[in-house]
């Protein structure tokens, strides 16, 4: 089917698909980021307040910040591969596509979360 012209409501039909397919990855790169950046944020804050006082937690900030970080990398992986596999397979049905700009940005939202990681695990 990719070698023929696609007549105009088919040719809509998977304009619609993959939009559709662009908002759910943007669906879940904002979930991922907001998992990174809370994780992040538990970290610094219990860290700030470990310089004011000394008190003993159940769970420890640093492995509740590493587990949301880690959380939401894992996501916006998932979250792309599954993107990728569907653009693959329409791709497969229809022919050639524009690139995916939410695709560009889980991989920038990813390299972000894998700083946040590093800097949480260094204690930094």
């Amino acid at each position: 089917m990719a070698d023929r012209p696609l007549d105009e409501s088919t040719r809509l039909a998977v304009e619609r698909t993959r939009l559709a397919h662009e908002r759910t990855l943007m669906a879940w790169i904002r979930t991922s980021t907001s998992l990174i950046a809370f994780g992040f944020t538990i970290f610094k804050f219990f860290q700030y307040l470990a310089t004011e006082e000394h008190h003993r937690t159940i769970v420890s900030p640093w492995i509740v910040g590493i587990l949301m970080i880690l959380l939401g990398l894992t996501a916006l992986a998932l979250a792309w591969i599954q993107h990728r596999q569907a653009m693959t397979a329409l791709r497969a049905e229809v022919g050639t596509m524009p690139y995916s700009i939410s695709a560009i940005m889980a991989g920038l939202i990813a390299g972000l979360g894998l700083i946040a990681l590093i800097v949480v695990i260094l204690r930094l």
